[in-house]
């Protein structure tokens, strides 16, 4: 998850940037925005067009409708990060837009990954119980499981929502979490904000990654399972498109959580000033992360079916067939040579 790392008090200091490599790298990485920026806006924009008015709702519509709204709503905010890192972490949007664009961020990068915790749990239920799906699970009952992601999500970013503001530092002005602004004792301010920091982080990483990760890992290997047992293995068009997902999202996201987890213990034992190789690092890792919010539009279209396929129809309608309730889960009856496990799979 993304917030500012900064702890911007004044025993902080910044090493200027000079070396041609780093400057490349953070070019780089600003690349890499401002390509997840383009993408994210115009597939998830393009999914939420396809999924809320063009499709008739279905669990697994509402599903992907939701994810690419908090990828949409992320990926719009990202001019604000690149000019920010542009200009050396200054932040010259003013009080209201630190809390407002932070707390965006938060709730949707929040509600992306428990909705896709959300959505590998919905999918391992109609594979190892797909008689349970025929009868129960329906948009009715979606639309009020969804909102607990969303909810979750919000109680984690109150702490942005609360204590996010402005504070000024020699130089320039930093959108940072303050979490003792009613000390003016120096001391006593850094004390709780290096304790909120670790605990915040702490938390961030495990319930804000891995316990999710966990969960997708978990309903996948099921899935897999499942589907070994079924004797589906040999077309391995299900495992890979489960797979690849899986991977995505892993490799998006690894890099840059270890990254902060390893900034939040650096804080805890009282290492305030971090290096420019450490902070380059950083925005790499979490331009990285980012570019995961552009993927899951192209994930819909390119997979589930052949590739060639794909390319000829045009890009509504892959949607459109990416996104369709999975066979027999949209009917109450499936057909009597095929057992109702087979459709679910089949349909992955």
């Amino acid at each position: 998850m993304e917030s500012n790392f900064s702890l911007s008090l004044n025993a902080t200091r910044e090493v200027p940037l000079e070396s041609p490599a780093h400057t490349a790298v953070s070019i780089i990485s600003l690349v890499v925005l401002g390509v997840t920026f383009v993408l994210g806006i115009l597939g998830n924009g393009l999914v939420i067009w396809v999924a809320g008015f063009r499709m008739k709702h279905t669990v697994t519509t509402i599903s992907y409708l939701n994810l690419a709204l908090a990828d949409f709503s992320f990926t719009a905010t990202l001019p604000f990060t690149m000019t920010t890192q542009i200009m050396g972490k200054h932040w010259p949007f003013g009080w209201f837009l630190c809390k407002l664009i932070s707390t965006v961020v938060d709730i949707n990068l929040f509600g992306s990954v428990f909705l896709i915790a959300a959505i590998a749990l919905d999918r391992c239920v109609c594979v190892l119980h797909p008689v349970w799906v025929q009868n129960h699970r329906t948009v009715r009952l979606a639309k009020k499981v969804i909102l607990g992601p969303w909810l979750l999500a919000l109680i984690f970013t109150l702490p942005v929502i609360i204590r996010m503001t402005t504070k000024s530092i020699p130089g320039k002005t930093v959108c940072t979490l303050d979490f003792a602004p009613w000390t003016n004792d120096l001391l006593e301010k850094l004390r709780v904000n290096v304790t909120m920091f670790l605990v915040r982080g702490i938390i961030r990483f495990i319930i804000g990654f891995s316990m999710p990760m966990l969960t997708v890992a978990i309903c996948y290997g099921l899935v897999a399972t499942k589907i070994h047992r079924q004797g589906l293995i040999n077309s391995s068009r299900p495992l890979r498109v489960l797979s690849s997902v899986v991977l995505a999202f892993f490799l998006c996201w690894t890099p840059f959580q270890l990254m902060a987890l390893i900034y939040t213990v650096r804080i805890g034992r009282g290492w305030l000033v971090t290096s420019k190789e450490f902070e380059v690092a950083l925005d790499v890792v979490r331009a990285l992360a980012f570019f995961n919010s552009c993927l899951n539009p192209m994930l819909y279209v390119f997979m589930g079916q052949d590739f060639r396929e794909r390319l000829l129809q045009s890009l509504p309608a892959s949607l459109e067939r990416a996104l369709t309730e999975d066979p027999g889960q949209s009917t109450s009856t499936v057909t009597s040579n095929q057992a109702p496990s087979e459709v679910e799979l089949q349909g992955l």
